[in-house]
């Protein structure tokens, strides 16, 4: 192998890794993406410092937490003259650097991609049919499937490049983010009312905050178009949320399926082309979804389906095949991987580690045991309330800080600021806040000095 490998990102939105069915899913079968895991490695506890797009994606490319890189919500846009992003740190250093796909990180030329050799992308969301797409700033309409020209563009610059040099190549899916219309040949892929319910798709929030009793993601009050279709008349709140997860599993797993069509596409090609052992692949999403679980759909919040990422990767002189890490990753630590692999100094600015080692299977004694989460867009989009958290191995602390006026401008949202603590090992679906438990004092103490030192070591303030 080469010093410095290729890099083959491949990221998908909204996919949880619990529709992934190397990571054990119930509702769908992923085969090439079970065959890059079967090929590398598949890291378990792989987490996002914001659930949400645009935050996300602009973690990724900085290494950088929101409050530092300015993208704290689905509002804001990068500034892509920064000069600490991943592809301008590679394209320094020899990388051919492309990006093709969903980049919702802004629509002004002042966020547009930068530093990249050649990029395509979609306008915001983008269309899943006949996309409308900005190759290298000029507008240009493809027909087709959006997930297949994607893949399709990505293999065009593939085949355009100098093969003596290494390539980064970064290619972002818009499926399977709502409202999940798949390609023509899955339309009928598996059956509607059949799916296997969630544990947790009944959930009354019984133990929770208030600031989880008034979220708006509830699954049946998902809206029309992407539901497609009203609710059976006459049915009651249950058999409501129980069609309604029906309905939206249905749809969402069959635009997931065009997504592993890509990832086999790009897997043959480097087969084809004898790029295979030379390149480093990744699949992931730019963060975790709620798939029915609580009753819910989309992320935001700090539980567990919304927070986890999958993360799988091969590399074969490097990454044992068919291997599983349970430390943790964080969306912040993919730029300083990058860079390492690459062979480029990663910058004090970025706030992630290199998890290269934890790809091959050797940890450092110093990695991580705990990370730090901030959702910061306040109740703007599903009323969620803006919250701050700790997790470690075991446990988790969430703390709603609470809405004021000039949040929302609704006063009858005011809410004060509320706590929620989890034992992961006892209750992993998160149904039973145990903050003020007397039996869980020692941990709630521990567990906020904890969230107070990574608060401090990442640069954040605390809002109370």
């Amino acid at each position: 192998m080469p010093n410095r490998p290729n890099i083959l990102f491949i990221m998908s939105d909204d996919h949880a890794a619990h529709a992934i069915s190397a990571y054990g899913s119930k509702v769908n079968h992923t085969p090439n993406i079970d065959r890059l895991a079967s090929e590398g490695v598949r890291l378990t506890n792989t987490f996002c410092t914001n659930a949400l797009c645009t935050p996300s994606r602009a973690s990724i490319l900085t290494g950088q937490y929101s409050h530092l890189n300015n993208v704290k919500t689905l509002d804001d846009e990068i500034d892509s003259s920064l000069p600490v992003q991943s592809q301008k740190l590679l394209g320094a250093a020899g990388y051919q650097t492309a990006v093709v796909g969903k980049w919702h990180l802004g629509n002004n030329e002042a966020s547009n991609p930068d530093g990249f050799d050649y990029w395509n992308v979609l306008p915001g969301q983008g269309d899943y049919y006949d996309p409308t797409m900005f190759e290298m700033g000029e507008e240009r309409r493809y027909e087709g499937y959006v997930t297949d020209i994607i893949t399709e563009k990505s293999i065009d610059w593939l085949d355009s490049i100098d093969r003596s040099q290494p390539f980064f190549l970064m290619v972002h899916h818009k499926a399977p983010h709502s409202p999940w219309l798949p390609a023509e040949r899955h339309r009928e892929l598996g059956t509607e009312g059949e799916f296997p319910e969630p544990e947790t798709l009944m959930d009354d929030y019984e133990t929770r905050s208030e600031a989880v009793k008034i979220s708006s993601i509830r699954i049946e009050d998902t809206r029309k178009a992407n539901l497609k279709f009203d609710p059976p008349p006459g049915i009651s709140q249950e058999e409501k949320r129980r069609w309604a997860y029906q309905r939206y599993i249905t749809d969402y797993t069959r635009t997931v399926q065009a997504v592993d069509d890509s990832v086999g596409s790009l897997l043959d090609y480097l087969d084809q082309h004898g790029l295979a052992k030379d390149t480093l692949v990744v699949y992931t999403s730019d963060q975790g979804m709620f798939l029915g679980d609580h009753g819910w759909h989309d992320k935001r919040f700090m539980y567990e389906e919304s927070l986890r990422m999958p993360f799988i990767a091969r590399l074969p002189a490097e990454i044992p095949p068919g291997s599983v890490a349970g430390e943790m990753l964080l969306n912040i630590d993919f730029a300083a991987t990058f860079c390492d692999f690459a062979g480029v100094e990663i910058p004090s600015e970025v706030q992630g580690r290199s998890g290269r080692a934890l790809l091959r299977g050797e940890a450092p004694t110093d990695w991580r045991t705990s990370m730090y989460y901030r959702y910061w867009m306040h109740m703007q989009g599903h009323r969620i309330v803006p919250h701050y958290g700790v997790r470690n191995e075991r446990y988790k602390l969430i703390h709603y800080y609470g809405v004021e006026d000039d949040d929302t401008g609704l006063p009858e949202l005011q809410l004060e600021p509320e706590w929620e603590l989890y034992d992961l090992e006892a209750d992993p679906t998160e149904l039973n806040n145990v903050y003020a438990d007397p039996d869980y004092s020692d941990v709630q103490a521990e567990m906020l000095v904890e969230l107070n030192r990574l608060q401090a070591a990442a640069g954040d303030e605390p809002r109370h």
